[in-house]
């Protein structure tokens, strides 16, 4: 049912600076894969059909990694690095399937959202932000099992102290791994968060939404809020919360971005004992 997903990689990776200054924040490796190759991998075992990158300025480095390279695919050849030429190889998608939009000004996640109008259609669509990593089977596929029409969000419990990071929803009835949402709010004080369950960064939405996105009101700091438009369908369109299986880790902040280095570093049978090695000796 749900054949193309949305992946908005138009931000500017401050936190990250000055690693981020010449090179998307989305290009940044965990141990050796890009964090978009992730996600782009993660939506490839739900089905997804076709790649919507929505880029902003200095972002070049994000199409030429899912291209061909002729000098590098040419070099791994003539040495006989066949190994190498096949995880080179198996990145490249079906050619028409993998689009590129610019945002032209940072004005927010909806409205990087809302860029890719033109080519979602009507159907609904997937996002996926690259900076929420989640570790285990893939989040978006268990979103399209779940999926029976409206607007579907990830969710997770977070510390109360932390509800100023999300967007935290009203929970309703639960079923199983579904929660039936009856209220959102972008980034609410601890105090005033109507509980702990925090959106993450996957969701799936009705092509409702593009008509909400499209009266361009703006919300938390300034900017046009996806979670706003989604909160303003309640009522209109079934929305439920996903808790997902699988280990999430906020690539976004550089702990986050650490704990996921070491996490998936122990998870490489290459590299795992020496690492495991040097954990024990720095940590005791």
């Amino acid at each position: 049912m749900i054949k193309k997903a949305i992946f908005p990689v138009g931000g500017l990776g401050t936190r990250f600076l000055p690693a981020t200054k010449a090179m998307p924040k989305e290009m940044l490796p965990i141990v050796d894969k890009p964090l978009i190759q992730y996600a782009v991998e993660e939506a490839a075992a739900a089905g997804i059909e076709q790649f919507i990158f929505v880029t902003g300025r200095n972002k070049s480095a994000i199409e030429d990694h899912f291209d061909h390279s002729f000098e590098l695919e040419h070099s791994l050849a003539a040495r006989g690095k066949d190994a190498a030429m096949d995880v080179v190889g198996g990145m490249m998608k079906v050619p028409g399937s993998v689009i590129y939009v610019r945002q032209q000004q940072p004005a927010g996640l909806g409205h990087a959202v809302w860029c890719a109008r033109h080519l979602v259609g009507d159907e609904p669509v997937a996002i996926l932000l690259a900076d929420d990593l989640i570790k285990g089977r893939s989040c978006m596929k268990e979103m399209v099992d779940a999926y029976d029409g409206g607007n579907m969000v990830a969710v997770m419990d977070v510390p109360r102290d932390q509800t100023g990071a999300y967007g935290i929803v009203t929970p309703g009835k639960t079923h199983g791994q579904k929660v039936d949402i009856a209220g959102l709010v972008e980034k609410p004080m601890p105090a005033d968060a109507p509980s702990t369950t925090a959106v993450v960064g996957r969701y799936i939405i009705s092509p409702s939404v593009f008509d909400t996105l499209g009266l361009q009101e703006q919300g938390a700091g300034g900017e046009i809020q996806l979670t706003d438009a989604l909160a303003k369908q309640i009522g209109t369109a079934p929305f439920t919360g996903l808790h997902f299986s699988g280990e999430r880790f906020d690539c976004g902040s550089k702990v986050g971005f650490l704990q996921a280095n070491i996490a998936f570093g122990l998870d490489n049978p290459d590299m795992a004992d020496a690492l495991q090695e040097w954990l024990r000796d720095h940590i005791e």
